[in-house]
């Protein structure tokens, strides 16, 4: 929205600083930031007093976790209101892939809402089925996937891009938009796996969100993508505001999720977050280097299909509990200890993502 103030200058004056996307990124980040810190206390006295008992903890999961009974849910409402405001505040409303990213964060948000809200009236783990669920991420990511598919150049559209083999496309056709869904709902319900620990999801979101905002700025200048030897997607470097607005986001509600946490972002928040990484990944054509920066989460998902795959087989387990995170716990590793560790393997991962834009 702020870029409008462009037409009040000169060129030369305070008022061209609102075209650069690094100005308005920055400026989204302190406005997301301000935000959690505002908001966040309140809201989270409101979802108190509305929950009563907070979210319910499962009996069958780490007895560590039965001391964090009566902790509120729902502390996506902070991350997706500082996110939302703090995106249309600075980035341009005429860039269709901000928009598309935008809808598929709400929409997620949406399902995580219901799902955390009929955790919470019910008094059970089990909320919104999960047929439910995955039909109507499936139904949204589709609509995003066409949606990013009509605005990307028409040498990229239903293509595949390699990391790495900078030159190679896979054209998939038909099968590209499958290939999408799977990318943004398998992200979602990743990110939603992860969320297990006191700040486990939240900041390697925050370091992926940041990697493919920076990833989204160089493939959206054509200077860059020259030079790095990328495939060009123009419009996509105003992504850089949305994930810089995520990662102010996610500070601020990090400051309330850090342990003991004082509340949770449930559902709403871990669906919202991935849905949001796998637009990304999709907008920017960046879906397989996604698998990489957020290889954290791709690691608890497969460690639970594991999991399960191999109990119906067997009738015995591979992890002594999934998601991995919580095998770890009952091998008696500090919460602490855990998601410390595992950040540090984010940010590990999301330097080799980065690594891939130079590689020749």
């Amino acid at each position: 929205m702020l870029y409008w103030l462009t037409a009040l200058s000169d060129g030369g004056d305070f008022w061209n600083l609102f075209r650069y996307i690094t100005f308005r990124a920055g400026g989204a980040f302190l406005t997301a930031l301000i935000f959690g810190f505002l908001f966040g206390k309140p809201l989270i006295n409101v979802l108190r007093r509305k929950q009563g008992k907070g979210q319910p903890i499962r009996d069958d999961g780490p007895e560590a976790h039965l001391s964090k009974a009566g902790t509120p849910t729902m502390g996506g409402l902070l991350i997706v209101g500082a996110l939302v405001t703090s995106t249309l505040v600075w980035a341009r409303w005429d860039n269709p892939y901000v928009w598309m990213v935008l809808f598929v964060t709400l929409s997620y948000a949406a399902i995580g809402f219901a799902d955390d809200y009929a955790k919470v009236s019910k008094q059970n783990t089990k909320g919104v089925s999960s047929k439910m669920r995955l039909a109507l991420g499936v139904l949204i990511a589709v609509l995003a996937s066409f949606w990013a598919g009509l605005h990307h150049p028409a040498d990229l559209q239903n293509q595949l891009a390699m990391p790495v083999f900078k030159d190679t496309l896979i054209n998939l056709g038909l099968f590209y938009i499958p290939f999408a869904v799977i990318v943004i709902v398998g992200a979602a319900n990743a990110v939603n796996l992860t969320d297990g620990l006191d700040g486990l999801a939240i900041m390697p979101a925050m370091i992926a969100a940041s990697t493919l905002g920076v990833i989204a700025y160089a493939v959206g200048r054509v200077d860059f993508t020259e030079y790095l030897d990328v495939h060009y997607v123009p419009g996509t470097g105003e992504i850089f505001i949305f994930t810089s607005a995520l990662f102010g986001a996610g500070l601020g509600f990090l400051w309330y999720n850090a342990p003991p946490a004082a509340v949770f972002m449930g559902d709403t928040g871990s669906l919202a977050l991935g849905g949001a990484l796998g637009a990304i990944a999709v907008a920017t054509k960046h879906e397989l280097v996604l698998a990489i920066v957020g290889g954290l989460f791709v690691v608890e998902a497969l460690s639970v299909i594991i999991q399960v795959l191999y109990y119906k087989r067997t009738g015995k387990r591979v992890f002594l509990m999934a998601p991995i995170h919580h095998h770890y716990e009952k091998k008696g590793w500090a919460e602490p200890t855990i998601v410390i560790r595992f950040w540090i393997i984010s940010l590990i991962l999301a330097m080799i993502g980065l690594a891939t834009l130079k590689v020749r």
